[in-house]
């Protein structure tokens, strides 16, 4: 009976954490979404998509980026990191430079709507944490990605 009890409570804890990570992959993050990160996600798209081998900020993007802004002028001490990914396609190398430049990308525009620099940080992981798994355009077009995360305090 303890077993079982402990059991439950294991599965009660880890329930109250997010099922996933924040950046959309496939390993699951440590620790629980602040009430920062849940506001965020719920009134602002977390993530941005690219063309294949493009940093370019399309006009889907940008709108999404946009509300991105808004939410965080709203939350003036909110800051954030920018997790920039590629898809399966080239060198590790390449995609790590890749996902570098899209999170930089990202970081630009958002400075560009009156965010300051110091409070948006990024990072790359290249195509080593892939949103969704698979070798065709739907899976890679997935996998192309820029990710808005709330940094916890």
């Amino acid at each position: 009976m303890k077993k079982l009890l402990g059991l439950f409570c294991a599965v009660m804890f880890l329930s109250a954490c997010s099922t996933s990570d924040s950046s959309g992959g496939l390993f699951g993050g440590d620790e629980c979404d602040s009430l920062e990160a849940r506001s965020f996600i719920a009134n602002a798209d977390d993530r941005v998509f690219f063309a294949f081998d493009s940093s370019s900020i399309s006009s889907e993007a940008a709108e999404s980026l946009k509300t991105q802004a808004k939410w965080l002028n709203e939350h003036a001490k909110v800051n954030v990191v920018v997790e920039g990914h590629a898809d399966e396609r080239g060198t590790r190398e390449y995609n790590l430079a890749l996902g570098e430049r899209r999170a930089n990308s990202v970081k630009q525009y958002l400075v560009s709507q009156g965010i300051a620099a110091d409070r948006v940080s990024t990072i790359s992981y290249g195509k080593e944490r892939p949103a969704v798994l698979g070798n065709n355009e739907a899976a890679w077009a997935q996998n192309r990605r820029a990710v808005t995360v709330v940094k916890a305090n």
